[in-house]
């Protein structure tokens, strides 16, 4: 079956609409905008059923994987409108950065508010939304200072863009020790930054796609401060490194791989089915083998620049880092076992020698 893009899907299907705060978005017709779950009173249910069944369908065939976002956003963009993006995104940095905070441009700010919404313009540039105009997301009530009052809550929700991903990951969330007992308190942005987060296949540094996505993880567990603000009532935080003692030398695997390499379910290439510590992979061969599960995990995106350099397996991942199992050279093995089989063989040849010249003194001193 040949893989599916957007063009594929009957938009005709879908209708925009539009509000003064928000920009427009797509939405299954009878389903009310920005919510997938709410379906209006005014629908023929049977004509919903069918729409959903074919627009559930489709998505099943077609969710853009993290090169299609990468193949995506390396089209080339109209110059005029990137300008206008920048500039329109210029004034809200001109006060929502540190530089902003230093020497307000206006005299009439809350600084106090102000200094809770700080953002670093370069690092948002390099981000996933880097291309994308502030106020796509956050709507049009930050045009005018002051800003509308509750105007944060009507940011556009991650689904306006992200239907299909954010389709495939509540399935898989549901599942998690996350979503057992905090469901109702998980956004994306409790793990995800918009502002700055890169995916995987932009990051292509694999040391740096551990640090980004272990430091998401890490803020909470690693902080009694932020791990307070979701945990139940009269939690502690619990000890990372009293709970992975039984890990050898945990600080260097925090480094080289991710939390998620242990704690989501190895078989699938990416999940957000965040296990818990009894559900969690503790078998050091789904690494440390040469059909390691990084692979098609951690180095999945660099697996197009696998060429087997030098006869090494796994030649990527020897690029990156050392693991025991999983970087070996075929070349070298066969030589060990050959020199390892020489030195059997010479200990076995001298012991026949030896016991041969034993027989043949004792002949002749009997003689």
């Amino acid at each position: 079956m040949s893989r599916w893009t957007p063009e594929l899907l009957p938009w005709s299907w879908f209708e925009i609409k539009s509000r003064p705060s928000r920009r427009g978005m797509a939405v299954v017709p009878g389903v009310e905008t920005g919510s997938l779950g709410s379906v209006s009173k005014k629908s023929e249910p049977w004509l919903l059923v069918l729409r959903l069944i074919f627009v559930l369908g489709s998505l099943g065939l077609w969710l853009p994987s993290a090169q299609d976002a990468v193949a995506a956003e390396t089209k080339p963009i109209d110059p005029e409108l990137l300008e206008k993006i920048r500039r329109s995104n210029a004034e809200c940095f001109s006060c929502h950065t540190e530089a902003g905070l230093k020497q307000p441009p206006r005299t009439d700010l809350d600084l106090v508010k102000l200094k809770e919404t700080l953002h670093d313009p370069d690092a948002f540039k390099r981000s996933n939304h880097g291309n994308m105009e502030c106020k796509q997301c956050h709507g049009q009530g930050f045009n005018d200072y002051p800003h509308v009052r509750d105007a944060l809550d009507e940011v556009s929700p991650c689904e306006e863009c992200h239907a299909a991903q954010v389709l495939k990951v509540e399935m898989q969330f549901d599942n998690s020790v996350h979503a057992r007992k905090l469901k109702d308190q998980f956004t994306c942005n409790s793990c995800h930054d918009p502002h700055t987060a890169l995916i995987a296949a932009k990051l292509g540094d694999p040391r740096k796609i551990v640090r980004q996505d272990n430091e998401m993880c890490l803020d909470c567990h690693n902080s009694d401060l932020q791990f307070a603000k979701l945990a139940p009532d009269q939690k502690k935080r619990p000890d990372i490194d009293r709970i992975h003692e039984w890990l050898p030398n945990p600080a260097l695997h925090w480094r080289a791989v991710r939390c998620l390499e242990c704690h989501t379910p190895v078989a699938k290439t990416l999940s957000h089915e965040i296990l818990d510590k009894e559900k969690a992979e503790k078998r050091c061969v789904s690494c440390h083998t040469t059909n390691t599960s990084l692979a098609s995990r951690l180095y999945r995106h660099m697996a197009k620049d696998e060429q087997q350099q030098y006869g090494f397996l796994n030649s990527v991942i020897l690029s990156n880092s050392y693991i025991v199992g999983a970087t070996r050279h075929p070349l070298i093995d066969q030589v060990v076992i050959a020199l390892v089989t020489l030195t059997l063989l010479g200990v076995l040849l001298h012991g026949v020698i030896r016991i041969a010249v034993g027989l043949i003194r004792r002949t002749r001193k009997g003689s």
